[in-house]
């Protein structure tokens, strides 16, 4: 590399000395800089090729000096001779976006800014270009695009599925009544279970929409991934068929994570449900399970990813692949490849939500006709595997006497609930609002033992009217419920309330279930 200054008008070997520290500075600096700085002259060769050039072209000075730049693409080359043009005329570039090409083939995405060169007489001499590397930041500029939108999505998706929940609280809750009240009509029975079946359905479209939005009910345990997955293999021999082999590679000390078993199942079963999608002609399925460390470079290069300890699983096919294109949207709800009537478009919605839910990361390698490999790495805990049991609830509606205030704005649930109770023996207060709840407390002369409110209503939640009436009635009891869930608990209910929230939509057993709950255990639920 050599940068030639005009010293025609200098005189004196103080003036030249000057000259020479000014040169030695400016090759100081395009040395050091760590953007690439490539110089050609008028017949398109390499006069310049400085240390970040190498560095990020992988070509060394020798290789290209005196020679055409061997770092434009093919489909790039009307956009490089038109620079060339716009340098030989005295023009320059700031700040164009484009694409280069490196020495073992790959393609980056660079900024360029170019500049004219000129003689000591000023006549045009060829052309500078400044390139940054800036395929990384595209990547993560690509990366915080996609989950802003999945964030805005998902907003609507809750919200959507919160107004949603009310309406089937309602259908199912009055098609469990209407059956419990029918004799021997079988053909009327008949219609309405099918009734019931359809809401059940769409309840499960909206969990899944509660869990994109990250808004569905948790139990987190500490668990181990392997013992879900050995589960969970005894059910894919009939799910997957005989054409399609399943192998697994389970690191045997593998650590924990802290999940909900539930939604851990549903994402290894979506995954590998897409997986037999995938592969109508049969092929292999593959789970992996590893303890796997994240460093900072790591972290860095994927949007939200903290380093740490993570556990990683891997389910990967030899299936048909996804292209480059649909990469980008398939984490977005309701977008599917399949045909009409064969998928909602909501599994990889609801596993990308499931993941980032338990403050892991997802990513996804796939190229078209080669396979595909999704990596979930999970947050690895210390604690050791819960293996508490579940407790099992009975069928038997129970009954009581005390008196209950039912507090929702939508007036078809307060309908619902209040019959619902009145059947079970309850006294039931009923309430549209928080003003009209406390006016009722005021005026009503005996006890009242529990308060079920909506969480979300109009003026004063259910928080600030549990917290005000607690204030005059300490031994009331209190009971929430919500078509939200995750984030309600942690913004308007204390995080150790949850046996105080039942989820919408419910059925009529469950409500007396969880009512008798709350009233028969011990102290206040405020």
């Amino acid at each position: 590399m050599q940068i030639v200054m005009d010293d025609s008008k200098q005189s004196g070997n103080g003036e030249n000395n000057e000259g020479v520290e000014v040169n030695e500075i400016l090759r100081a600096l395009v040395e050091a800089s760590p953007l690439a700085i490539v110089a050609l002259d008028l017949h398109q060769n390499i006069i310049m090729w400085n240390p970040a050039a190498e560095r990020i072209f992988g070509w060394h000075a020798a290789e290209v000096l005196g020679r055409p730049s061997p770092i434009i693409p093919e489909e790039k080359m009307d956009e490089y001779e038109m620079l060339h043009q716009q340098a030989l005329a005295g023009g320059a570039t700031t700040g164009l976006v484009t694409r280069r090409k490196r020495k073992d083939g790959s393609e980056i995405e660079v900024s360029i800014s170019t500049a004219t060169l000129r003689d000591s007489n000023g006549v045009v001499s060829g052309f500078m270009g400044v390139l940054a590397d800036i395929t990384e930041q595209r990547m993560l500029e690509e990366q915080l695009r996609q989950s802003q939108k999945i964030e805005a999505v998902g907003r609507l998706a809750g919200g959507v599925a919160h107004d949603f929940n009310n309406l089937l609280t309602v259908i199912i809750g009055y098609s469990d009544l209407a059956l419990y009240c029918l004799d021997d009509k079988a053909e009327l029975q008949k219609k309405i279970e099918e009734i019931r079946k359809a809401a059940e359905k769409a309840a499960s479209l909206t969990r899944q929409l509660l869990a994109y939005s990250r808004k569905q009910m948790v139990q987190p345990k500490v668990l181990n991934l392997n013992a879900v997955v050995m589960e969970m293999k005894r059910m894919f021999g009939q799910l997957i068929g005989e054409d399609i082999d399943l192998v697994s590679h389970l690191e045997p000390s593998l650590g924990q994570i802290k999940a909900d078993p539930g939604q851990m199942e549903q994402v290894i079963l979506n995954l590998v449900v897409n997986s037999r999608d995938s592969m109508p002609q049969g092929g292999t399925v593959s789970i992996e399970t590893r303890n796997i460390e994240i460093n900072d470079a790591y972290a860095r290069r994927h949007v939200g990813m903290e380093p740490g300890s993570y556990i990683m699983v891997v389910v990967s096919d030899t299936g048909c692949g996804i292209s480059e294109k649909t990469q980008k949207h398939i984490f977005e709800p309701f977008f599917t490849t399949k045909e009409l009537g064969k998928g909602t478009g909501l599994g990889l919605s609801t596993v990308y939500a499931i993941v980032k839910q338990s403050g892991g990361h997802i990513q996804v390698q796939s190229k078209v006709g080669q396979g595909t490999k999704f990596t979930i790495y999970l947050p690895r805990v210390t604690e050791a595997a819960d293996t508490t049991a579940p407790a099992l609830t009975t069928a038997t509606i129970p009954r009581g006497t005390e008196t209950i205030l039912v507090v929702d704005d939508d007036e078809n649930v307060r309908n619902l609930i209040c019959e619902t109770l009145r059947t079970s023996g309850y006294t039931v207060l009923r309430a549209s609002h928080g003003g009209q709840a406390i006016s009722i407390c005021q005026e009503h002369k005996g006890p009242i033992h529990l308060m079920l409110s909506d969480v979300v209503m109009p003026q004063v939640s259910g928080r600030e009217l549990a917290e005000r009436l607690s204030l005059a009635w300490p031994n009331m009891k209190m009971l929430f419920m919500s078509g939200y869930t995750e984030d309600i608990l942690v913004r308007h209910i204390a995080l150790d309330a949850a046996p105080l929230f039942l989820e919408k939509p419910f059925t009529p057993i469950a409500l007396a279930i969880k009512v008798r709950q709350v009233l028969d255990a011990p102290g206040s639920s405020v």
